[in-house]
């Protein structure tokens, strides 16, 4: 499977960057848009229509992780139904029903279903196994282990999430680790995101192929920010992520 950041800041969008939204691609060619921050559906015109997202699933109801969702439906239910290309699928977007204000929201007649997922055992998404690990955070909110069944490629989607012990079994042979990272090193143990020595211990003690930092901070030095991870995950590959980049789970 293939994964493409389209915004990778924390809290609000910066200068060329929108807020928390990557594509999941699996090798069977089915679209998964992991959370809708801010920029979502232009920064995803770039690499694939957003009529041709399969499905969406979104951690948690912060505005940076939805900001785009009415935007993509809008989109999807203005698009011209006179294009041969466009057949007007529904659209389905899994999230947790803990906040029925916000989930209800996840269903546009004619254009979106929202779906619950089952946070307590396996949703199949399309080409997907996930599961779901509540995580640290203000508001309630669920990283995910995203397994294509095909291959065993498997992505471990932090979300917003301050440290908490489970996470690294959680993690445990994840090929990549994308983990929020919005803190320097100097503030551990706060409670609602990681900082980068954390995601770093995690990335070790569950023996992660790679660490990808997400949720980046608008200021201060990043590359000190991926130095930092970096020398607790070892020789574990720690990269910050950038718009548009993009990994193929095929190079492992």
């Amino acid at each position: 499977m293939k994964l493409t950041a389209l915004g990778v800041l924390g809290g609000y969008p910066h200068q060329d960057s929108g807020t928390t939204s990557y594509l999941l691609s699996s090798n069977s060619g089915f679209n998964l848009l992991i959370d809708a921050g801010s920029r979502a559906v232009t920064e995803l015109e770039h690499e694939l229509s957003p009529l041709l997202i399969d499905a969406a699933i979104i951690s948690h109801y912060h505005e940076d992780h939805i900001a785009d969702l009415g935007v993509l439906r809008q989109y999807r239910q203005l698009w011209p139904k006179t294009d041969p290309e466009w057949d007007g699928a529904i659209l389905d977007i899994y999230g947790h029903d803990q906040d029925p204000h916000e989930f209800e929201k996840l269903t546009l007649d004619g254009v979106s279903q929202g779906i619950a997922y089952q946070v307590d055992g396996v949703q199949k998404v399309g080409p997907f196994d996930i599961t779901f690990k509540r995580t640290v955070h203000p508001v309630i909110c669920y990283a995910m282990r995203i397994t294509e069944r095909k291959t065993g490629q498997t992505l471990l989607f932090t979300a917003d999430t301050g440290w908490f012990d489970e996470l690294i079994a959680f993690s445990k042979d994840a090929d990549m680790l994308l983990a929020d990272v919005y803190f320097f090193a100097d503030k551990s143990n706060m409670p609602n995101h990681l900082s980068s020595v954390e995601a770093g211990r995690i990335a070790r003690e569950a023996d992660v192929k790679k660490l990808v930092l997400t949720h980046l901070p608008q200021f201060g030095d990043l590359e000190q920010l991926r130095r930092e991870a970096q020398d607790v995950a070892g020789e574990i590959t720690t990269e910050l992520a950038k718009p548009h980049k993009t990994w193929d789970f095929n190079t492992f």
